[in-house]
């Protein structure tokens, strides 16, 4: 079995997670392939490791044991890796692709970090959701970050940070906005086929609201093109510029005090940013070093 180290990890991500479900998400394969993994460890020892309880899992005896050897094992894998690495010290660009958001204002500052943990330049190509996944499909990116899990045969898709996506302008608005404050602002959307569009319609056809009947003024495909407009609008028009954008894209304006955010009443719009990365490059060490590397990144 310590051949095949994955079901051991799989065996420690339940642990972690204290769900079956939540470890399959984390995992990017489905909660019958976990259950199947833990079975196979079951079989393998010929004892029960895991019990199933209404609030969670609970280890038998026989399992805490095993979970202290997986443990050590984990660390020492990790710390092979690392040595692996610098006695490889292979000459390459590792490229990664990010949707917008993520590309804009996330990544860079962790740029550094990752060429640094494998010893090679990093590039980044930036682009909608869709376009980067069709990039990894071709091979011409290693990793991707995305908004939304366009989901394809092939990829492994692991969950990531947690976004939520606020209205904002250069104004002070109130800080809780019902369906009928939304048609006191000017409007700034995003292009239809942008996640963030397509999320916000959801909400708003929730609140009986629609995009068309706001006072648009103008449809941008980019999320600092957006936030660039509003940072330099008329800050005493009778009406407030306005749109909806990750809170990540205006978080420094926010915390400065050059822009101002409001929720809608009732509604949170949130959604989890994916790393996604080729089923056939899953143990793949540099993919698997920059991959454990962004999932440390648990507060951002």
């Amino acid at each position: 079995m310590l051949k095949d180290f994955a079901k051991l990890q799989t065996f420690l991500m339940v642990i972690k997670e204290k769900s079956f479900s939540k470890a399959s998400a984390k995992l990017g394969i489905s909660q019958p392939a976990v259950t199947q993994q833990i079975k196979f460890i079951e079989d393998y020892l010929d004892t029960r490791i895991v019990e199933r309880k209404k609030n969670g899992i609970l280890l038998t005896k026989e399992g805490e044991d095993l979970y202290r050897i997986a443990v050590k094992l984990d660390k020492a894998i990790a710390s092979s890796e690392k040595e692996l690495l610098k006695i490889i010290n292979k000459e390459f660009t590792f490229i990664m692709g990010s949707s917008n958001a993520i590309g804009n204002y996330i990544l860079p500052n962790y740029l550094g970090e990752i060429k640094q943990r494998i010893g090679n330049e990093v590039y980044m190509h930036v682009g909608l959701s869709s376009e980067i996944i069709d990039q990894l499909e071709e091979k011409k990116i290693d990793v991707a970050l995305i908004e939304s899990p366009i989901f394809r045969d092939g990829i492994i898709y692991r969950e990531w940070v947690q976004d939520e996506l606020v209205l904002f302008s250069n104004q002070p608005i109130k800080k809780q906005l019902a369906a009928e404050d939304l048609f006191e602002f000017d409007w700034i959307c995003r292009n239809e086929d942008s996640h963030t569009r397509k999320l916000t319609s959801e909400v708003f056809e929730e609140m009986g609201v629609q995009c068309t009947n706001f006072n648009v003024l103008a449809v941008l495909a980019s999320p600092t093109a957006i936030k660039e407009t509003i940072m330099h609008a008329d800050k005493n028009a009778e009406k407030p510029l306005v749109s909806i954008m990750s809170r990540h894209v205006i978080q420094a304006e926010l915390d400065s005090g050059r822009l101002f955010e409001a929720r809608l009443k009732n509604y949170k719009i949130e959604r989890n940013f994916y790393i996604a990365y080729l089923k056939e490059r899953k143990h793949d060490a540099f993919v698997d070093n920059v991959v454990s590397f962004l999932l440390s990144l648990n507060k951002i």
